[in-house]
């Protein structure tokens, strides 16, 4: 059973090398001359990119194999202000050169795309520009040269008061979904709205593969057990070409456990690692997904190091024998 493990854009051990420096639209407004305002935009973007390539460097480096993008890469990209600028044009060289170093070192990259990207929306307005942001996103892995194996993680979307409802407009809205768009997309369960069954359901309905968060699983179980619903979760992934994958954090205190701590505490993981040695030991990519990014995915694999039965084969990648 191989273990891998990742994180979530920023680098807590690197300085000034932020992936999501921004400008917000009033300043970008302020700045009397438009394609001065769009050259700084797109100069922003160039050192968001070069950065996430000197995070991806690092990652390499200790080991952490796993990454995801933040999705703030180009700022203001898809607004309306900027509709008419050739960010593709201009920023090829950096993202080809991050896609290069990720084919390279063989890493697992990924996009989660805001929560206003929303598929079973009641509006139609809103799906169909839903449906722009994820062209965007996969257009940057297009631009990467990354093939489908870079995936775009999504969660459901809101109930509207009505989730069965809400989720057959998921799968009545997935044909607006493109199919190279359809190809990239993975479903997470969510810690209030669907669990982990529901997102299952979905899932297997249309084919997709699903990213557990064992940690919105704890917040929001519903009626059904891991043990029952792991396996239907890692056959999604049979045909991807990727171990299945995962989510963990823990919460950051007892009044606010939807809120992610800074670290993994190991018992909020090893519980669940054993469950999945039991059902057969599938290999297994996990996000840690804790205020400490790096730092946090450093940690984890030094506490699984102790673990009995667990060996280390580089910085944070694992086999796992009991």
């Amino acid at each position: 059973m191989k273990i891998r493990l990742g994180f979530v854009a920023m680098s807590q051990h690197l300085k000034n090398a932020s992936p999501s420096q921004t400008m917000t639209v009033t300043n970008f407004q302020k700045i009397i001359d438009r394609e001065v305002g769009l050259r700084k935009l797109t100069r922003i973007a160039a050192s968001n990119i070069q950065n996430s390539l000197r995070v991806l460097r690092h990652a390499h480096a200790h080991g952490l194999h796993i990454y995801r993008f933040t999705s703030k890469l180009v700022p203001l990209l898809g607004h309306e202000l900027t509709a008419d600028w050739d960010f593709w044009g201009k920023l090829g060289p950096e993202f080809s050169e991050v896609g290069d170093f990720i084919k390279a070192k063989s890493m697992r990259v990924s996009f989660h795309p805001d929560h206003f990207t929303l598929i079973n929306s009641k509006s139609q307005e809103v799906v169909e520009n839903s449906v722009r942001d994820l062209e965007r996103h996969v257009h940057m892995f297009n631009m990467m040269g990354l093939d489908e194996r870079a995936k775009l993680v999504m969660h459901v979307g809101g109930s509207y008061k009505d989730k069965g409802e809400s989720l057959a407009r998921f799968a009545d809205n997935w044909h607006l979904v493109p199919p190279q768009v359809q190809a990239r997309i993975t479903l997470e369960n969510d810690d209030k709205t669907y669990t982990a069954a529901e997102t299952l359901q979905l899932c297997e309905q249309l084919n997709v593969p699903m990213v557990l968060d064992i940690h919105h699983h704890r917040c929001n179980p519903g009626s059904d057990e891991l043990r029952d619903l792991v396996p239907r979760i890692f056959r999604l992934w049979d045909d991807t070409g990727l171990p299945p994958k995962i989510h963990v954090s823990s919460p950051k205190d007892e009044a606010k456990p939807l809120h992610h701590a800074d670290y993994i505490d190991l018992n909020d993981l090893l519980p669940f690692l054993d469950l999945v040695h039991e059902l057969g030991g599938s290999d297994l990519d996990i996000m840690v997904e804790a205020k400490q990014k790096d730092d946090a995915a450093m940690r984890l694999a030094k506490d699984l190091s102790q673990v009995p039965g667990m060996t280390q084969h580089d910085g944070a990648t694992f086999t796992y024998e009991k």
